[in-house]
């Protein structure tokens, strides 16, 4: 039997991609990578087996890749320890034995300047330095990074962004771990993935679409990547991160992350959900 397993497990995708995979494959050749008790017990809850190690430890990674087939990468939260980090997990699955490994990076990786591309460009190579069989999963933006600011933008009247008319070709959340689901089962071994919602939209439109869809007035306010990040910070978020989000913004601006490909849409089966969608649940949450 097939065995496999998805990192960051206990994460908002990787527990998604566990449960759209408990519907591709038999539970029991599930294994979901976690850090603690809490998380342990909801994935049994479930009937799916768990095991212990943290991206950082790369002993506890050579004992929890014991005999695992397929390996989904989860890329980790921490920005600027992303390439150590993935690093141990790549050497532990050569040292392990893995066959395959599926690796969540960014849209263009190689080519893209945007800040958050760079450590995944890393980890693209370091995966194909491996030699171990590999596909690249280049996701593009989530939906959800917008609408988490949804009621703010509400109570405001007001979106704020630095990326002029970029499109945004984003998913859901869901989209993308569907995407993962299949590719970790299997049909797609040594492609590189480039991931985006079917329908690119400007944030100036995105404003629109909550604005029909509340009743409230929303205008899209575009201001320079500097004077975003400042706002950004004011608005409580950590320097670091309000840094990446503004370039993101801006590096949108240049079409970084809008893809029209369509190869999303292809591997789920189906079409990709909507940002009036996305918002409609986020409004009903």
């Amino acid at each position: 039997m097939t065995t496999y397993m998805v990192t960051g497990a206990s994460g908002q995708l990787g527990q998604l991609v566990v449960d759209h995979l408990s519907d591709r494959v038999a539970k029991e050749s599930i294994v979901a990578l976690v850090r603690s008790d809490d998380a342990a017990k909801a994935f049994a809850a479930k009937g799916i087996e768990t095991r212990r190690a943290d991206y950082d430890d790369i002993d506890s990674l050579r004992t929890a890749f014991d005999g695992i087939d397929r390996l989904l990468l989860i890329s980790s939260s921490a920005v600027g320890e992303r390439p150590r980090q993935h690093g141990n997990v790549i050497t532990a699955a050569s040292d392990a034995g893995v066959d395959f490994v599926a690796y969540t990076s960014i849209l263009n990786a190689q080519d893209s300047a945007m800040a958050l591309a760079a450590e995944h460009k890393y980890t693209e190579e370091a995966l194909a330095q491996s030699g171990i069989k590999r596909t690249v999963l280049r996701n593009g933006w989530y939906s959800e990074n917008l609408t988490m600011t949804l009621q703010q933008d509400i109570q405001l009247g007001q979106h704020f962004g630095a990326a002029a008319e970029g499109k945004f070709s984003t998913a859901s959340r869901d989209d993308y771990a569907s995407a993962a689901a299949v590719v970790l089962e299997g049909g797609y071994d040594g492609e590189t993935l480039e991931l985006a919602g079917d329908t690119g939209f400007t944030l100036a439109e995105y404003a629109k679409v909550i604005t029909d869809l509340t009743g409230t007035a929303i205008d899209y306010t575009d201001m320079p990547q500097q004077a975003f990040t400042a706002a950004l910070i004011d608005a409580g978020l950590p320097e670091g991160f309000a840094q990446v989000l503004a370039d993101s913004d801006a590096q949108a601006a240049k079409g970084a992350l809008f893809d029209d490909s369509k190869t999303l849409s292809r591997i789920i089966g189906r079409p990709t959900t909507s940002i009036a969608d996305t918002v409609r649940a986020a409004l009903n949450s």
